[in-house]
């Protein structure tokens, strides 16, 4: 062989000897950098765990408070709703109770004029009646 070839082979050899090397130091990095990524992980998860925790326990109150303004806003609907038919019979009965005292009291002025209108015929004819009787005393 001669010198340049193995000048050559010994370049060679030493850049496959440093890739080597490089390669070896590289994974060793990268196993690190995959064990801080794996603490970092396992961190977040402990930190976030109780903020889901406290995320779950705001959904569920949060579902409950919704639960109980919908039964209170149902109630009061009912409420409302038994009130208006109560003051809508309230102002049935009190037409009813008005409009029958009218009539019974449109009645009694009638009665009353008739009353009226008999004792004045009754009057009438005794004047008439008078008159008669002063013609025949004369």
């Amino acid at each position: 062989m001669s010198t340049w070839a193995t000048v050559f082979l010994g370049i060679i050899a030493m850049a496959t000897l440093i890739t080597a090397i490089l390669q070896v130091v590289l994974l060793v990095a990268a196993a690190q950098l995959v064990r801080r990524l794996g603490r970092f992980v396992d961190i977040i998860e402990q930190d976030v765990r109780p903020i889901l925790a406290n995320v779950s326990n705001i959904a569920r109150d949060a579902s409950r408070v919704a639960s109980l303004a919908l039964a209170q806003v149902e109630r009061a609907d009912q409420l409302l709703s038994s009130t208006v038919h109560r003051i809508e019979d309230l102002l049935t009965h009190v037409q009813t109770l008005i409009t029958s005292t009218l009539r019974e009291g449109n009645a009694l002025m009638m009665g009353i004029r008739a009353v009226m209108a008999a004792i004045r015929a009754f009057q009438g004819r005794r004047r008439r009646r008078g008159d008669d009787d002063d013609a025949l005393f004369i």
